[in-house]
């Protein structure tokens, strides 16, 4: 850095390398930075945190043209950096400071952007970044004070990218599909196993983003960016994430839902890497790594911005016309690719708290080989793409997260009956404890229905000929990973709202099962089924309460989002 320039040094910087910026200090940092290079960098206010603090965000090009409208309507590639998700992990809060300062600074390497637009938000989780000890990360070396991981609400906000409990969340949404980034580095520190790495890398799952735009990303991105990371003296490796206890039995990549960061750029089409540095090693080592890894995939990102961009928008193309939408996802265990990695020897021993066997690896004892590597991540769920559906307004939670992420949608002009295919929920298996302020729906089990359902004037139609079809295929269908109906948005309708009386029923319940044979030819087969019910007199009446005619409520268990043939 030019002498001329000192005084813009980050708090990292003037400090003993082992301390992060509080949040008061970064903020003015940016805005003096702003100020004083104005024709860099345009820096502001975003939105509003649930606690009321200010959540700001960053623009450099080289040409001094911060307009988003203008910049999306000349087509320039958008790379974002998302800063302070968790502030315990403060590495990238420290090292995008340092990047947009020399930004400002060094005008070969402004220039070296080109095109390309750098969007940064410089301390994300603002509520947590003021909630500052050194207690919270219990197994991480420095810096000596740092942000917590939940919010004001206590909610983890790399959980809520699709619920959106929180006003952050809201804002992430609105920003990031205002924007919509060609490639985002979300910065983060991992827990877990011990090797030398001192950074690693969670990707967008190859498989689950799809297509050509996968394949680019596993087979020349990825390299790419390994290649140029070992060049730059830190060598990197995939996230590890064991399939056993340690490294030695082989890694799985890490399946980044929606609820991840990553995992919503996906449904964006957007390329999403979340670097996790290794909490164990030095916090000066940390940064260094995180430094480079944002470096490296902005230059890739500047380098081959025309082929992703067209990459994505094929992508988008594609999706108009899909007969078929994979919405889940899982590892097959029977595939696997090998990956040279690095470790330490993985040690078992006595515990001296309990009586158990306790792991530990032994740095003394490093070993380097062809590990397993299981990459392969095929769908597991696929459902046939509906022409539109069509979403009541009285959902209206629903509906404004399909707006803050651009989905389309237009309204109904006048009541009417439609024919739609929709889902009968058969069952649910959820959770026995909250799961970041929810009751998780883990298993969904639906049966695909037709009929005729009245819709009102006013109601949503989402068509699927457009370029955010995948974000509303993966958000309305029950199966998707982290679909609406798993957080819990559609939970009454898994309510029945009457009830009966025992003992009057009794006697109507003859009365139904004379009147209604399906009813009658299903109860004796249920009490074939399920002998030891039949003395439970609960258990008789409800089975012919839930399947009698007489008194069928239609909503009961029908998921309210219909499907419109093509």
């Amino acid at each position: 850095m030019q002498n001329d320039f000192s005084d813009l040094r980050t708090p990292y910087e003037m400090g003993n390398r082992n301390q992060t910026t509080t949040w008061a200090e970064c903020i003015a940092w940016y805005q003096a930075l702003a100020r004083r290079f104005p024709h860099v960098l345009g820096f502001s206010q975003v939105g509003t945190s649930d606690a009321g603090v200010p959540i700001h965000a960053g623009v450099v090009t080289s040409d001094g043209v911060f307009e988003r409208a203008q910049l999306k309507g000349a087509g320039r590639p958008v790379f974002f950096n998302n800063n302070g998700i968790h502030p315990g992990e403060p590495e990238g809060i420290d090292a995008c400071m340092a990047l947009v300062r020399d930004f400002c600074v060094d005008p070969q390497r402004l220039a070296a952007l080109g095109d390309t637009v750098f969007l940064f938000v410089p301390l994300y989780n603002v509520d947590g970044s003021l909630n500052r000890a050194n207690t919270s990360r219990v197994n991480q070396d420095g810096p000596e004070q740092f942000g917590f991981r939940g919010n004001s609400r206590h909610l983890d906000l790399n959980r809520d990218f699709v619920k959106c409990d929180t006003l952050t969340a809201r804002v992430f949404n609105q920003l990031f599909t205002a924007w919509d980034p060609d490639v985002m580095v979300d910065t983060h520190t991992s827990n877990g196993a011990d090797y030398p790495y001192t950074m690693t890398l969670i990707h967008t799952q190859a498989d689950k983003l799809g297509g050509e735009l996968g394949e680019f990303l596993r087979g020349t991105m990825l390299p790419a960016l390994f290649s140029s990371m070992a060049a730059r003296g830190w060598p990197t490796c995939p996230y590890v994430n064991p399939v056993k206890d340690s490294p030695d039995h082989g890694i799985a990549e890490f399946l980044e839902t929606p609820r991840f960061s990553t995992g919503y750029a996906a449904l964006h089409h957007t390329i999403g890497f979340m670097p996790e540095t290794h909490m164990l090693k030095p916090y000066a080592d940390r940064y260094e790594s995180m430094r480079a890894l944002v470096d490296t995939a902005l230059a890739f990102t500047v380098a081959h911005a025309g082929q992703i961009q067209a990459l994505r928008r094929a992508a988008r193309d594609a999706g108009k016309t899909r007969r078929e939408w994979p919405v889940h996802w899982s590892m097959d265990a029977s595939k696997s690719a090998r990956f040279r990695f690095k470790g330490y020897a993985a040690k078992y021993s006595a515990s001296l708290l309990g009586d158990y066997t306790r792991l530990s690896y032994d740095r003394s004892a490093p070993w380097e080989r062809d590990i397993a590597y299981f990459n392969s991540f095929p769908a597991d769920v696929t459902v046939a793409a509906p022409g539109a559906y069509v979403v009541p307004q009285a959902w209206r939670e629903v509906v404004e997260r399909l707006e803050w992420n651009g989905v389309r949608m237009t309204r109904l002009a006048a009541d009417e009956v439609m024919d739609v295919d929709y889902y009968h929920i058969q069952s649910v298996g959820s959770r026995a404890n909250a799961y970041e302020g929810h009751m998780f729906h883990d298993e969904v089990q639906l049966e695909r229905r037709h009929g005729r359902i009245g819709v009102r004037a006013g109601d949503y139609v989402v068509a699927l000929e457009q370029d955010n079809a995948r974000y509303a295929v993966e958000m309305l269908e029950p199966q998707g990973h982290d679909s609406f109906f798993r957080w819990g948005f559609f939970n009454s309708v898994l309510e029945k709202k009457e009830a009966y009386s025992d003992y009057v029923f009794e006697d109507h319940a003859l009365e139904l099962l004379q009147g209604e044979p399906e009813l009658k030819a299903g109860f004796d087969a249920w009490k074939i089924a399920n002998p030891a019910l039949v003395s439970d007199q609960a258990a008789v009446l409800d089975f012919i309460f839930a399947n009698c005619q007489r008194y069928r409520e239609p909503e009961w268990r029908r998921y309210p989002v219909f499907m419109l043939a093509r």
